[in-house]
């Protein structure tokens, strides 16, 4: 076989097409070839319905838990990124914030910068103005903080808003609704937004209708009309069918057994084991001493007015281990001593502080100086030396006893069942994890245990984090971020053969992945049970090979953690089976940390186990296992579709990913063979090559495996020899290629450009640009003749490109036939226009459909204002008749119903009016929309070539 080359006119040609910007498919495979992620066809599914229309103010992507919302979103972020439409924000919550980050930078290559409070003032400090629009990369805020600094996300001009955990707005549109939600939804209301949630039906209709009014405030035209046309009463089939057809533009949501169907995804089981253990009595004393100390009202440490955020933290060390707890005793005296009370500080053991404050929507902690009696203090300093001399004098502990010889057991049915006997080890105490580091090693693990945490600061860390630095010294792996290189470097051990335990704290696993692991130890169980949801999910989620056992440690003696562990398990289904907490439960928990201080309130205020036991079987019994039948079937109803036409959508779109991928890479590489000849590839089929003393592919879990550089369009050399090729001009004057098949690898693709053998001709290639309000819109056109006066399709034309060539040393015709291929230009040019102004119609035609029902919502809002109006009124006249009002009181009443009677008739009397004014605005955007569309296509020549094919 003749040397394969391909020439510069190959790689112009293959980038302009592999950068092509619009919204179809083609344009969108640049993002999915660019990330670090096993894509499934629902998810490039949803990330197109949300790329979709111009027109659009934003989605609601509703998928069930465990689909990759996160997935969706993220593809949807590269591709605007790519477009260069890089203000993009994510508000998420603040236990989210560090997951966001890792995923955007692990499976996406985009960096991000998280803004708290802390930041935000180091920003300033920094003479950063505008922080939110100067930050490096892409903004992720929490709810709260993004609230507090309204004005200013207001101020900035957003390309694109994703709020995470969505159905914490479902009710901004009630009057008592939360105030964040109204203050998001007035400062973000012109970017487009991606709100992303599995629950965004939970208790009642009006919720969606509160959730599109976050996306478009015009959506539906008022909370009456909605009301009246689809909730409550007038929920019928009838109606249901007009609001799934009017949530279809907006809403997109695939099931799991949909997938699953599919045979997308093969999910897997989470199985529960519970191991218990008795404290011994120094331990039982211990606890008891404490909870009754911080149960008192009089102690200086707490008060009756204690920061339940500082007693919240020390009931986390108070069931983590007598190690954690003898901490936290010294640092409190060391307060007394200094006559300062109890503070957040003292608790940093528990590294989730900053995610507590900023879920509790606090910046500082206040104390408050007040007098304190010296022979109080020195009487309570003693109490606390006491409780420390007994907390120190418990060598070990009855949990890390039970653990110590359990762990064994169940690392031995994880091997059966075909599993890595690895296990990860949660504990929300730093002191803790460094007891059962010393305890585990000393008995049997020595070697074989790394640790997480929100410093990482210990030797072996250290070491851990130098060996991987020099590992992967020059690659895309580093990204320079010491925390999150230092993840990547602890996970990356963990993985490895000579690692089996990694005992991790919360603050630590936030944001890794870690599905080669099947064993979870909650060694303290939170009591969030969106914490638990995530540590669980760390490793059961998507690519787990085998079902995940989850084993929780239980105190028999400890009626807290027992109640605990008992609505976990039966009321939010966290441990067992393919999903863990419902939907539905776990969505109607708009905060963890609100249902963390209802546990605080039982715990502190209850004297007696008796009045405990009330208390906790009234908060069970507020949970609900799953919503109202009618409900549920309300939002079957609404939100779902019929599971044939998912998953022939699912096939066809899962035939064309296995078309578009392939070839967006071979594209990609013939670029590269023709801006990097001295690059080694060791077959002409092979989709790596090596280059400048690296070793590059466009597999990136080949990559990633063998330590190799993930060659793509986005970013790194993918990226330089793309623009390279693109800047060149091409176009001043033709160029002459004799294509040569024969070379080509790949036959079965080529067959009709090698039916052309033998023959030559002209081809003269365009680039089409559509602009639209969106995003431009690109095609490349081919015009393409033989010397015999044949057309030569454009898909045949396109081939060519794919096939190796060598430059013809002259011309046998002088000049192309100028007159042959402008008519094809003409008609290639015509096709693409029309096609544009097809989409731009139909997109045209659903903003007049999606405008005429909001103004007929308008009326029926004013007909049921006036409704609601004429009831007060007829209740009042009622009233007024009673026999048992003053005279003052029915005056007062007449006087108040005449009032609103001016009220119904003023409503009456503007009806039309309105009507009228709604109209017109309607009218006006129509024309707005159409002139924002109706721009004429411009047509720029990249190149003119003399082809012949061998």
């Amino acid at each position: 076989m003749n040397q394969i080359v391909f020439t510069q006119l190959h790689a112009h040609y293959h980038a302009h097409k592999l950068t092509l910007t619009g919204t179809d498919d083609e344009a969108f495979t640049r993002s999915l070839t660019s990330a670090r992620v096993e894509m499934n066809p629902h998810q490039v599914d949803a990330a197109l319905f949300a790329l979709k229309s111009p027109l659009s103010k934003g989605v609601l992507l509703a998928d069930e838990v465990g689909l990759g919302k996160t997935i969706e979103a993220g593809l949807v972020i590269s591709q605007r990124w790519a477009e260069h439409k890089r203000r993009i924000i994510l508000i998420v919550p603040a236990s989210l914030r560090k997951q966001w980050q890792q995923e955007l930078f692990e499976k996406f290559s985009l960096r991000s910068t998280i803004i708290e409070a802390a930041t935000y003032k180091a920003m300033e400090k920094n003479n950063i103005v505008r922080p939110f629009e100067n930050a490096d990369g892409i903004v992720i805020a929490s709810y709260e903080f993004a609230a507090r600094r309204a004005d200013e996300l207001r101020a900035a001009k957003w390309d694109l808003v994703v709020f995470d955990e969505a159905h914490r707005l479902r009710n901004v549109y009630k009057k008592g609704g939360s105030q964040r939600a109204k203050d998001l939804k007035a400062a973000l209301q012109d970017p487009f937004k991606i709100l992303l949630t599995a629950t965004p039906l939970q208790n009642s209709l009006m919720e969606l209708y509160g959730i599109v009014s976050m996306i478009d405030d015009e959506h539906f035209g008022g909370e009456n009309a909605f009301k009246s046309q689809y909730s409550g009463a007038s929920a019928n089939t009838s109606s249901l069918d007009v609001l799934k057809e009017r949530l279809a533009p907006i809403c997109h949501r695939t099931l799991r057994k949909q997938v699953q169907k599919a045979g997308h995804i093969n999910f897997k089981q989470r199985n529960a084991r519970t191991f218990t253990f008795d404290p011994s009595d120094d331990e039982l004393q211990l606890y008891n001493n404490l909870s009754a100390f911080l149960q008192r009202k009089d102690s200086i440490s707490y008060g009756d007015r204690a920061n339940q955020l500082v007693v919240l933290q020390v009931r986390k060390i108070l069931g983590s281990s007598t190690f954690a707890v003898a901490g936290y005793l010294d640092k409190l005296i060391e307060r007394l001593r200094r006559k300062e009370r109890a503070t957040l500080d003292i608790t940093d053991d528990v590294e989730d502080i900053q995610t507590t404050l900023e879920e509790a929507d606090l910046d500082d902690e206040v104390d408050e100086a007040e007098p304190i009696d010296p022979v109080k203090l020195a009487a309570e300093i003693a109490e606390v030396e006491s409780y420390l001399a007994l907390a120190r004098s418990i060598g070990s502990n009855a949990k890390g006893e039970v653990l110590l010889h359990q762990l064994p057991v169940v690392l031995d049915e994880i091997a059966i069942k075909g599993g890595k006997r690895k296990a990860v080890i949660f504990t929300e105490s730093v002191r803790t994890q460094t007891y059962l580091n010393e305890l585990l090693s000393k008995h049997g693990y020595t070697g074989q245990i790394v640790l997480m945490n929100g410093s990482n600061a210990d030797p072996a860390s250290k070491d851990v984090y130098a060996a991987w630095k020099e590992r992967h010294q020059g690659t895309d792996k580093i990204s320079g971020s010491r925390s999150a290189d230092m993840k990547a470097a602890i996970v990356e051990a963990f993985k490895g053969e000579d690692k089996a335990i990694l005992i991790a704290t919360e603050s630590g696993a936030e944001g890794i992945n870690l599905q080669f692991c099947s064993l979870i130890v909650n060694y303290d169980l939170p009591w969030n049970p969106q914490r638990v949801e995530q540590r669980i999910g760390r490793c059961h989620r998507y690519g787990q090979l085998i079902d995940v056992t989850v084993v929780n440690m239980l105190n028999l003696k400890n009626q807290t953690e027992q109640r605990i562990h008992d609505l976990l398990a039966q009321k939010f289904h966290l441990f067992e089976g393919v999903f863990g907490a419902s939907d539905e439960v776990l969505g109607a928990l708009v905060s963890g940390l609100d249902f963390e201080r209802e546990v605080l309130r039982i715990v502190q205020d209850c004297r007696t186990s008796e009045q405990a036991e009330f208390e906790f079987d009234a908060l069970k019994s507020s949970i609900e296992d799953k919503i109202d039948a009618d409900m549920e079937a309300a939002r079957a109803k609404v939100l779902g579709a019929l599971d044939s036409e998912v998953i022939a959508k699912l096939h066809h779109r899962q035939a064309e990913l296995a078309t578009s991928v392939p070839e967006f890479r071979q594209r990609l590489l013939t670029i590269a063979k023709a801006e990097l000849p001295e690059a080694a590839f060791p077959t002409p089929d092979s989709q790596r090559f090596d280059h400048g003393g690296r070793t590059f592919t466009t597999q990136w879990p080949t990559a990633d495996d063998n330590d190799w550089q993930f060659f793509r369009v986005s970013d790194g050399l993918g990226l330089e020899v793309v623009e390279a090729a693109k800047s060149r001009d091409h176009a001043s004057q033709p160029i002459a290629l004799t294509f040569r098949p024969d070379n080509f690898p790949y036959a079965g693709q080529i067959a009709a450009v090698k039916d052309l053998s033998g023959h030559s001709g002209w081809l003269r290639v365009f680039r089409a640009v559509m602009p639209t309000p969106d995003a431009m819109r690109e095609e490349l056109l081919i015009a393409c003749t033989s010397d015999a006066g044949a057309i030569i399709p454009s898909e045949v034309a396109d081939k060519m490109f794919m096939v190796p060539a060598k430059a013809a040393p002259s011309f046998s015709h002088s000049a192309p036939d100028e007159a042959a291929l402008e008519a094809i230009e003409h008609t290639e040019f015509a096709a693409f226009s029309d096609k544009i102004k097809n989409e731009n119609f139909a997109w045209i035609q659903a903003e007049e459909d999606r405008l005429d029902r909001y103004a007929a919502d308008i009326e029926i809002e004013l007909d049921a204002q006036i409704d609601v109006l004429e009831t007060e009124v007829k209740e009042l006249q009622r009233q007024k008749r009673s026999p048992d009002l003053s005279m003052e009181d029915k005056v007062a009443l007449s006087r108040k119903v005449k009032r609103m009677e001016g009220d119904v008739d003023d409503l009456k009397l503007s009806k039309f009016e309105r009507r009228k004014k709604v109209r017109r605005d309607v009218s006006d955007k129509l024309d707005e929309f159409a002139e924002s569309l109706n721009i004429h296509p411009t047509l720029t020549t990249l190149m003119t070539l003399r082809w012949t094919v061998e």
